[in-house]
């Protein structure tokens, strides 16, 4: 499946080759056993000719290694590197540690923070709760913005400004038609009256799997986060999620955001007229 191509691609000032680099080192995900030539370019949507000159280049630089001729391709040392820095700037992440283990050990259920890439929301951090099964997503894993409910949080606490980017990167709507710019006013309408986002079960990228999410900002991100509880549907179902989860999670998150200086405002509150 190839990647939608934004309107800001037909910029003059758009690096082509350097976009279609770094489009190789998207196409890969948490759980690959490294990836070919012919893989890459059916991910990417690049002629396997180009991707072959990326993928030499890349690992000249150590972006990508392969540790035999003709073997597959996997993360390098360089990008590795790279990784570690960008979530070391991540200093939030630190305090939210403590919070968001107790959080998942006294819900049962996954919790999970994720940001925005392009027009999905990409797991950075897990965390599961000690004493029980949970679900199983990996760091790095990609969700829908219009089919889970970090991207609804995503989406209900971003700025105008903010909206419109999204919406270069998401040029389809979800699957029953509905329009990203509904979907934002439902999870605005969701965080005004509970603080919390839950997608509609239509439009859920998994059928059996619940989750609740509620947006966070930083000032060291460009725009709105979203931390999230999730679990099977028979764990977390819906009257669960209004009663303690969606509310645990919101206090929680609220914490997070009072400790690291927000002065308690919600994440979503200097949007609601944008």
């Amino acid at each position: 499946m190839t990647e939608a191509r934004p309107d800001y691609e037909g910029d003059r000032n758009f690096a082509t080759t350097l976009a279609r680099g770094l489009s190789v080192l998207r196409a890969f995900r948490a759980g690959d056993d490294g990836l070919t030539n012919a893989q890459i370019a059916e991910r990417t949507g690049l002629p396997k000719s180009t991707v072959s000159r990326l993928t030499f280049t890349l690992g000249c630089l150590g972006y990508l290694t392969q540790p035999q001729r003709n073997d597959r391709y996997r993360p390098g040392p360089t990008l590795l590197a790279m990784g570690h820095v960008a979530a070391a700037s991540l200093s939030f992440l630190d305090p939210a540690h403590d919070m968001m283990q107790a959080l998942a050990d006294d819900t049962g259920t996954l919790v999970l923070f994720a940001v925005r890439d392009r027009d999905k929301v990409a797991l950075m951090r897990t965390w599961r709760p000690q004493r029980t099964a949970s679900i199983w997503l990996e760091v790095g894993h990609r969700l829908p913005i219009g089919g889970s409910s970090s991207g609804l949080a995503v989406l209900a606490a971003s700025t105008r400004e903010e909206f419109a980017g999204l919406l270069a990167d998401c040029p389809e709507p979800p699957l029953d038609g509905t329009t990203l710019e509904a979907l934002r006013r439902e999870g605005r309408d969701q965080l005004i009256g509970h603080g919390y986002a839950v997608v509609r079960n239509e439009l859920r990228y998994s059928r059996n799997i619940s989750a609740v999410s509620v947006p966070f900002r930083s000032a060291r991100l460009a725009g709105p986060v979203a931390f999230s509880c999730g679990a099977l549907d028979d764990v977390l179902p819906d009257d669960r999620i209004r009663s303690q989860v969606g509310p645990a999670l919101r206090d929680t998150v609220a914490r997070l955001q009072r400790l690291v200086g927000a002065d308690g405002m919600p994440a979503w509150a200097g949007t609601m007229n944008d």
